[in-house]
């Protein structure tokens, strides 16, 4: 089958091994003095290791091979690591798992969870925006990757890696009538609903992203409305926790879809 896995350039690998460890699988192991994949079907393919890598060498590409099996993997961990590489295991597979729809908005959860990139495709499309299409009333996605919902992403998705990002609550881009060209574009999307998703985690997530990607800058939208000030909060605990100085800025969205306030 063909399917996303990770593929590991050599010739920037200096055995660290901190890959190694960032594979929660045990798919990873360093042997000659470089990381290798012991067995593709240990590899989910999420890439939770790539934010762990110092030198850029490891990368997600999408070829034939075998499909990730997971009771194999338990097995593996379980005879060479113990029981506690099981359940790191088993925690790190829910967190990549589609989110249900009681968390969020009852929209009965997202399709699919596999990571895409799409910055080739909406690069193309700002061009030919440029050549004349938006005269005909085609607005064109600055979207870069899927998924953004933060339940879905991992921290370790490739889009995060020196970007800037945007933390938008859901109802901005539906209120907001510029919301792509004005704020979206050149960025990396992450939405959360603070009033209606379970949040447990978020921090924790996105102190991730933040100490592990060297991201540039982090914009929050939100909302006039009390409840979307706790996408800030969040937002500035996981800085505090990432111990990572990343400018900030907050914009505010009126209900109307006006700017209310901008603050850096």
């Amino acid at each position: 089958m063909k399917r996303k896995i990770i593929e590991i350039n050599e010739e920037l690998c200096n055995g660290c091994g901190n890959c190694v460890t960032g594979c929660s699988e045990g798919a990873l192991k360093i042997i000659n003095g470089k990381a290798k994949v012991v067995n593709d079907k240990f590899c989910d393919g999420f890439g939770d290791c790539i934010g762990h890598c110092p030198t850029g060498a490891l990368k997600i590409v999408e070829r034939d091979t075998v499909e990730f099996d997971e009771n194999a993997v338990e097995s593996h961990l379980r005879s060479n690591f113990g029981e506690d590489a099981v359940a790191k295991m088993k925690e790190a597979q829910k967190k990549h798992a589609p989110a249900p729809a009681a968390q969020h908005h009852h929209h009965g959860g997202c399709p699919s969870a596999r990571f895409m990139n799409f910055k080739g495709d909406n690069d193309k499309n700002t061009a030919q925006s440029a050549a004349g299409d938006t005269v005909s009333g085609v607005v064109n996605s600055e979207l870069k990757q899927w998924p953004v919902q933060l339940h879905l992403v991992s921290p370790a998705h490739p889009a995060f890696m020196n970007c800037d990002i945007l933390m938008a609550a859901d109802c901005v881009a539906f209120t907001f009538g510029d919301f792509h060209r004005k704020l979206l574009k050149g960025k990396t999307l992450a939405i959360m609903c603070p009033k209606l998703d379970d949040t447990e985690g978020y921090v924790e997530k996105l102190a991730e992203i933040f100490k592990n990607n060297n991201i540039k800058s982090v914009t929050c939208a939100i909302m006039e409305v009390p409840c979307c000030s706790g996408l800030l909060r969040i937002v500035k605990t996981a800085l505090a926790e990432s111990g990572a100085d990343i400018p900030l800025k907050t914009i505010t969205i009126g209900v109307a879809g006006s700017v209310k306030d901008l603050s850096i």
